[in-house]
């Protein structure tokens, strides 16, 4: 059967050339994923000194005008004893939901227009570093805080 163009059809429909496919692409996503797992893996790994990383917190802040903002922090800890900085990074999800507890209740409370408190935001932030530890010893640090 000629379909113009110099093409031929072919006599396999569609859908089985697709269904063919689908394991060599399955094999190939799954070989192009080993090396970035691996790589994953081994940063994980790698010494970070006595930083513990906190993923990027947010909290909703409402407008005079009833519209909504969204104050974003950026932080981390720096925990020099080793065996608290191990805690610290098995209690990393703790620390998170503390830390959103506290934005979300300082972000509740905001009047319209004014600038975030940063020092008032680092000393509750750190008391809920202190209390998730168990003990002082890890040291909040504030990477940055905007309200956009």
């Amino acid at each position: 059967m000629h379909m113009g163009r110099g093409k031929l059809a072919s006599t396999e429909p569609v859908h089985d050339r697709r269904m063919n496919l689908r394991p060599t692409l399955l094999a190939m996503l799954v070989l192009c994923a080993l090396p970035a797992a691996a790589a994953a893996e081994e940063k994980k790994k790698e010494n970070k000194g006595t930083y513990v990383t906190i993923d990027t917190l947010t909290a909703t802040v409402i407008a005079g005008n009833g519209r909504r903002a969204v104050m974003t922090v950026q932080s981390g800890v720096d925990v020099p004893d080793e065996a608290l900085r191990e805690h610290a990074q098995q209690v990393t999800p703790r620390l998170r939901a503390a830390y959103v507890q506290v934005l979300q209740t300082y972000a509740g409370g905001m009047a319209y227009g004014s600038p975030p408190d940063a020092d008032y935001v680092a000393r509750r932030l750190q008391q809920a570093t202190d209390q998730v530890l168990g003990k002082p010893g890890g040291r909040l640090l504030i990477g940055g805080i905007m309200i956009n």
